[in-house]
């Protein structure tokens, strides 16, 4: 069955679409005041202060945003944070949110267009309601409600890899990406391990190119955050938080320490590394490259030394590959297989709501009661809190072991291989 031609598969993902939108005021009532999926925007709020620091004429790594809050990304992310400083801050929620939106779901076109499939109209109204039912998950939950900018990085990221190998300025995309947040970088080293160095040199030089605009620019705020800000991660919060869903957040939530063992950390998180890039490199041999894309860019948030649940929006391209491989999957089994793991992983991925009815501090300001998404908030559950604290790490370790076995079966019972977007050979 070819997703973009079948009208059951079009009225069943519309379906869940619908009922998305239902869950979602199931999970939060939209017009809960603070709590609401679009009634908070604090990131997006201390994108635009931060901005407006840099109008006046401030140290934009010395201010105090919005009374306490460091702004922690590098200084060519102003590119995409003054416009929405320059505009009030209802008008910048709303753009912003839409924004979101319209990137989801050119994510998913473009990630379907890279595995063969025609966009057609059909595609299009099944894109949508896949946007839907990803805000059901607590990483686009999360990137929505605080007006978090990852959503924007990786969909230039994916735009710009899953062209065909030689394509003009391959890379380059990925690497101004690197420039906002450090963590693709990643992407050199997975295409080093391929040898497809014009497409490493192109991540590295988009990178240095946003440097030295930033130089250029903005020279001291620059030579600070490349030379002293960037190796101080406490900016952004202690590691041992409830939610950093990194390897070292893992160490330090399960040791219940502020302090994790470096060398142990050094020593797990290439052991991750390891396995990610194995399993990204079969996938790319096997012609899966919107799967090895995905692996690698959750890797780069499962190696960073803070990584939120927010920052693992890369669920939304491996619930693409899913949905793939369920409908027009090689054989039954394997179809079958895949539509177990794709339901283990989104109910590990949900936005899953914890109920305090208690006064708390949170996210920059105390609030009477709080409605916390994400299975990490059930850590201290008698029978899932092992697997609550740390649910990211485990999916991708997960679908790091299942693409290895996928991919070293007989090439038979491998799917007929797409190496980029509208090529299939």
């Amino acid at each position: 069955m070819k997703l973009e031609r079948s009208t059951p598969a079009l009225i069943g993902f519309v379906v869940a679409g619908a009922l998305s939108l239902w869950l979602q005021y199931l999970i939060v009532p939209y017009s809960t005041p603070y709590w609401g999926l679009f009634d908070n925007f604090l990131d997006l709020d201390v994108y635009r202060a931060g901005a407006q620091v840099v109008l006046d004429g401030g140290d934009l790594y010395d201010a105090k945003l919005l009374g306490r809050m460091d702004f922690t990304y590098a200084p060519f992310s102003m590119v995409l944070f003054i416009p929405v400083a320059l505009m009030s801050a209802p008008v910048a929620h709303a753009v912003w949110s839409i924004g979101i939106f319209v990137a989801l779901y050119l994510v998913i076109v473009v990630g379907f267009r890279s595995l063969g499939h025609t966009t057609t109209w059909r595609l299009r109204a099944i894109a949508v309601s896949l946007v839907a039912a990803s805000a059901l998950l607590e990483p686009i939950r999360s990137t929505i409600w605080f007006g978090q900018i990852n959503v924007f990085l990786m969909l230039l990221i994916v735009a710009d890899l899953v062209r065909p190998e030689g394509s003009r300025l391959r890379g380059v995309g990925a690497g101004l990406a690197a420039g906002i947040k450090l963590t693709p970088m990643l992407f050199v080293v997975y295409y080093a391990a391929l040898r497809q160095w014009k497409t490493a040199i192109g991540v590295v030089a988009g990178f240095l190119g946003s440097v030295v605009l930033g130089f250029l620019v903005m020279p001291r705020a620059s030579s600070r955050f490349w030379s002293d800000t960037l190796f101080d991660s406490n900016r952004v919060s202690s590691p041992h938080t409830v939610g950093n869903q990194s390897v070292r957040g893992a160490i330090a939530n399960i040791a219940g320490t502020d302090h994790p063992s470096t060398v142990v950390w050094i020593v797990l998180a290439t052991a991750v590394l390891a396995l990610v890039m194995a399993a990204a490199v079969l996938a790319h041999r096997r012609g899966q490259e919107l799967l090895a894309i995905t692996l690698v860019g959750m890797a780069s948030c499962a190696v960073s030394p803070v990584a939120w649940g927010h920052h693992w929006v890369w669920v939304v391209p491996l619930l693409v590959v899913a949905v793939h491989h369920v409908i027009d999957g090689a054989s039954r089994w394997r179809r079958g297989l895949v539509a177990l793991l794709t339901v283990l992983g989104l109910l590990a991925t949900v936005a899953w709501t914890t109920h305090l009815a208690y006064p708390i501090w949170y996210a920059n300001r105390s609030v009477e009661e709080a409605y916390l998404t994400g299975l990490f908030f059930k850590h201290n559950a008698d029978i899932i809190g092992w697997f609550a604290v740390q649910p990211y790490n485990v999916l991708l370790v997960v679908v790091a072991i299942a693409t290895i076995g996928f991919c070293l079966r007989p090439p038979a019972t491998i799917d007929p291989p797409v190496t980029a977007v509208g090529d299939r050979r």
